[in-house]
């Protein structure tokens, strides 16, 4: 590992407060190397210098503690909906050990180098699982069974609710990673949110060190269980976002 890797990812993580051992920056480290190296052969991420992976992957995805203050003393059930190359998922597991984290992606070539990943870093108590959130938010082994859902992924509020709020228990939270100007996103999908049993809670929205990138957390509260008539089959949540 090079000195400048532990020095860059250490400064930043300071200004979230999470401290991390030897043994986890090392894993930072290898999860970088393996990045960089499958994605010569396949498209995973389009950042791969190391400061901009370390501040636009690794810090983005533990920002999460800005909304989920307790998240280094619990072991929640999270699952992390349409994780590409495992963000927040993996940087998450690393860095809050105790996490119980599932993996979900729609490519099976992303699962191999989930799994690769989650081999090569030693992490416990993850797993990767391959299918679209429309058929997985209607199977009992996930439906309401997670503490947190979280998604970094690219989707309108409305869309990614109707995939990730299914996945959320009563009294757990869907809480996405977005870009930070949402009040209009926000305004339109409030009305999708309440019929899928959920309501905003807060939006903490801040700078990445270093950067002038705003992003927004939207800490959405599963308040009721899900009509069965959500999430509707596959596509139509994209197609047709719930007004």
């Amino acid at each position: 590992m090079t000195e400048a890797f532990e020095e860059s990812l250490r400064k930043e993580l300071n200004l979230l407060s999470i401290e991390l051992k030897e043994n986890q920056i090392n894993q930072f480290y290898d999860y970088f190397q393996l990045l960089v190296e499958w994605n010569k052969f396949m498209n995973l991420t389009a950042i791969t210098e190391m400061d901009e992976v370390i501040t636009k992957h690794f810090v983005d995805s533990l920002s999460l503690i800005k909304a989920v203050e307790e998240i280094e003393t619990k072991d929640y059930r999270i699952i992390d909906v349409g994780t590409g190359a495992g963000f927040p998922g993996i940087p998450l597991k690393i860095a809050f050990p105790e996490l119980r984290i599932t993996l979900m992606d729609s490519l099976n070539k992303r699962i191999n180098f989930l799994n690769e990943g989650i081999s090569r870093l030693g992490l416990e108590k993850i797993e990767a699982i391959h299918g679209r959130a429309e058929d997985l938010g209607r199977d009992p082994l996930h439906r309401e069974q997670y503490d947190l859902c979280v998604s970094r992924a690219v989707a309108n509020l409305s869309t990614l609710s109707e995939y990730c709020m299914p996945f959320a228990k009563v009294g757990g939270y869907f809480i996405p990673y977005k870009s930070g100007k949402i009040e209009e996103e926000l305004g339109a999908a409030k009305h999708a949110i309440f019929l899928l049993g959920g309501s905003v809670k807060e939006v903490n929205t801040f700078l990445l060190p270093g950067t002038d990138v705003e992003r927004s957390l939207v800490k959405i509260a599963k308040n009721n269980g899900t009509s069965k008539k959500y999430p509707r089959k596959a596509g139509l949540p994209s197609k047709e976002p719930l007004k």
